[in-house]
């Protein structure tokens, strides 16, 4: 026999039955009709091959077989492990739990996110709890998450797939970062003059490294004059401080290293930027897993 083969119904129905040696009385505790459960008792004869329960010869009560009464324990042992399995409730808690969270991110959701995430698990327990950055593989970020490789995703809005739950982090607009003193001067820009500037790109795409300032001004049939390309975002404010090129990047990405840098609004209009965090499905409420958004969720409103 499987387990496959029997409703596990009635096996709740026989321990009730092996412990009052009554069908009245069992059926009364399980709530049904008297008729039901001694169709039920008549199933489980069937499965067992065996009468179970017997009518006693004095009374209206029942006595178990040898069968019975050797069923009796370890039904009862298995139904309580089946009603664990029921009440499970997952949990977690960061001062207590061993946990290493994975997290795939850009560059500049590393730069952003790394330090103060870092600072915030040190908090709670400096050697239970630990994580790791990864980057942003695009064509595997969707299976990556679904077998449970990476926890949270943090990335451009645009790059986040579509199976994915989201919460924004940080939307903001554009602007234009260049040094003190940068020969261009400190007026307004316009759109003649900034394309003639020379850009500062930050982008991992070797191929074509490509930004929201160029994907705007294509419309527009116009080309900035990028000469330069940085894979990291946290390498910007350093090679600004030392040249005359200017970088466009999203508010809040600039902040954070703003120091010696001076900002300009664009000539022009960019679709608003969106740094979100995404998860899969599988991992909603998932009780670790929720803590740690609602820790990066802390930290965006700070900046």
């Amino acid at each position: 026999m499987h387990l496959s083969d029997i409703d596990l119904n009635l096996l709740v129905s026989l321990e009730v039955l092996l412990e009052e040696c009554n069908v009245t009385r069992s059926a009364q505790r399980l709530n049904i009709s008297q008729p039901a459960l001694s169709a039920q008792l008549s199933r489980l004869r069937l499965v067992f091959n065996d009468p179970l329960l017997l009518p006693a010869e004095k009374g209206r009560g029942m006595t178990p077989t040898a069968m019975g009464l050797g069923l009796k324990a370890p039904l009862a042992l298995a139904l309580m492990g089946l009603k664990e399995v029921v009440r499970f409730q997952p949990s977690f808690d960061p001062r207590k739990d061993i946990r290493h969270f994975k997290l795939a991110a850009s560059d500049s959701a590393m730069a952003v996110f790394g330090g103060p995430l870092f600072d915030s698990l040190r908090c709670y327990a400096p050697h239970q709890l630990r994580f790791s950055f990864s980057r942003v593989h695009k064509g595997a970020i969707a299976a990556q998450a679904e077998q449970g490789d990476i926890d949270l995703l943090i990335d451009d809005a645009r790059l986040i797939p579509d199976n994915m739950k989201t919460r924004t982090l940080l939307p903001c607009g554009f602007v234009m970062a260049q040094r003190q003193g940068h020969p261009r001067g400190q007026g307004p820009l316009d759109l003649e003059g900034y394309c003639a500037l020379e850009h500062l790109l930050v982008s991992s795409d070797t191929l074509n490294p490509r930004g929201y300032a160029d994907e705007y001004l294509s419309t527009l049939g116009r080309q900035r004059n990028v000469v330069a390309t940085l894979p990291q975002l946290s390498l910007v404010p350093g090679m600004l401080c030392h040249s005359d090129l200017v970088c466009t990047l999203p508010t809040s990405l600039l902040m954070k290293g703003a120091e010696g840098l001076e900002l300009y609004e664009l000539p022009f209009s960019v679709p608003e930027f969106a740094l979100k965090m995404a998860w899969h499905p599988r991992n909603h409420y998932e009780p670790g897993v929720m803590w740690l958004r609602d820790v990066i969720q802390d930290i965006a409103v700070s900046f």
